[in-house]
């Protein structure tokens, strides 16, 4: 939709402010209206259309992007601070998600059931279990994995048979665009996805709340979930939050691994990532040692530029390096050790090990979404399970040791939704179930979980 009255579009510049990349309509509530009833009403002959043309069409979408990935790929980069060959593997990685999306499709089939396979079910009765799309899903989408995201939720809601109103975050909302852009030209009827754009304090609510919005599918902040969930009412929701992800570091652990996959897992993408190391737990043994060792490679790492594809670059906006370096000095009043990093210039926070950290310091439970990595010492394996589970989140924890069977122990007594045995935490590979646990989430994705997640059963019962 265009506006030409100049109020009703926004620029959107680099994640450095220093070059404007193209602009969004701030779209009215009127205009939100009627996205979602041409969604709506076009929804119902995509859902009568078979399911093989479905899937060549969700093919095409994924040609398309590998045939423009430099051009999203470069959007990606300035639009949300990624070096490039880190947006160029978004791209790949949606492509390959959207495919497999497709061919999961293909094989989602109904289901028969005897009446008599009950004991006294009578054996006249058959029934007929077929899955039926939920109509129109709203799809809400994170900056930080602008493309990926994103797709994750269209591509099964289309595959099912859904129509898709798509909400990008303001910040990626180019990034969105181009995505959409390559879906459209294939041979997607017109209007099946809606692309909306606008200020979220303006039309979130008037979106989620909707009537003809039949499942709300969100990643972002805890705070922003909660409240969807809340306004959803009788709606499906699958919500993916926040994390607070611990390294548990046992006696046993081999440090070196440890050290290697603590800093990629807490440090890459700036430690913008729900599924970021954000904290580790380690026993005394072994504690003095491994901070030594995480020392060393944190300033190994390097900082500056996206472009330049430093380790460490720009966080998202000002407000995001503010809260960080709260997080930080409120850590230090209180006696935390700054082993490395404590230092920002502009929105660049240096990554920060800090040490010493306890239970009384905000570091130890807030998310910092930014390049900071509390350290907290505990005497044994029971402490670290307590401290690990007194957190409100629950998304994925790693567990580092060499004995298999007490990290599969310790592992059932997390309470998250992944555990990852010597091994950062981290999303995917995108078929894998994917669950946040407490204020992590609800709802499972992953392909095969997303695509049940936007079906519904409908019983037929033959009389025979």
């Amino acid at each position: 939709m265009k506006h030409t009255v100049e109020e009703n579009v926004r620029d959107v510049y680099s994640v450095t402010g220093e070059a404007r990349l193209g602009n969004i309509s701030l779209m009215s509530k009127e205009d939100v209206d009627r996205a979602i009833d041409q969604a709506s009403d076009v929804q119902k002959n995509w859902k009568e259309i078979d399911l093989h043309t479905r899937a060549r069409i969700l093919h095409q979408w994924a040609d398309n992007l590998v045939d423009k990935q430099l051009i999203i790929a470069d959007m990606i980069s300035h639009e949300v601070g990624k070096g490039m060959s880190s947006a160029k593997k978004e791209v790949l990685r949606t492509a390959d998600l959207i495919r497999y999306t497709a061919e999961e499709g293909l094989r989602s089939h109904g289901d028969l059931m005897r009446g008599d396979s009950f004991k006294g079910g009578p054996s006249s009765k058959l029934a007929m279990v077929e899955q039926e799309p939920l109509g129109v899903v709203l799809a809400i989408s994170p900056f930080n994995y602008p493309v990926n995201l994103a797709a994750s939720k269209i591509a099964p809601a289309l595959i099912t048979g859904n129509a898709v109103v798509f909400k990008p975050a303001s910040q990626g909302s180019l990034s969105g665009k181009l995505m959409i852009e390559a879906l459209n030209d294939t041979d997607l009827p017109e209007g099946t996805v809606q692309l909306i754009t606008g200020k979220g304090s303006e039309i979130g609510d008037f979106l989620v709340t909707h009537p003809k919005i039949n499942m709300v599918t969100f990643t972002g902040s805890t705070q922003t979930g909660q409240a969807i969930s809340q306004q959803t009412k009788m709606v499906p929701v699958v919500l993916e939050l926040g994390g607070k992800d611990p390294a548990l570091v046992l006696k046993d652990a081999d440090l070196d691994l440890a050290v290697k996959q603590i800093v990629s897992g807490a440090f890459s993408y700036s430690g913008q990532r729900c599924t970021a190391i954000k904290r580790v737990l380690v026993q005394d043994e072994v504690a003095e040692e491994l901070v030594q060792k995480l020392k060393e490679a944190i300033n190994n790492l390097s900082v500056g530029d996206y472009q330049q594809e430093s380790d460490i670059s720009p966080l998202i906006n000002t407000r995001a390096a503010d809260y960080v370096e709260e997080l930080i000095d409120e850590a230090l009043q209180k006696g935390a050790h700054a082993v490395t990093g404590n230092k920002r210039e502009a929105n660049v926070i240096h990554p920060t090990l800090l040490d010493q950290v306890n239970e009384d310091m905000r570091v130890a439970w807030e998310e910092p979404f930014g390049p900071v990595l509390p350290v907290i010492r505990v005497q044994n394996e029971e402490e670290m399970v307590k401290l690990a589970n007194l957190s409100e989140y629950g998304l994925q924890a790693s567990i580092f040791t060499k004995d298999t069977q007490k990290a599969i122990k310790l592992g059932s007594q997390l309470e998250v939704g992944s555990v990852q045995l010597n091994a950062k935490t981290e999303r995917g590979p995108d078929h894998f179930p994917f669950i946040g646990a407490k204020s992590s989430g609800l709802g499972s994705q992953g392909i095969r979980r997303s695509i049940e997640s936007m079906t519904r059963d409908k019983l037929f019962v033959l009389n025979l």
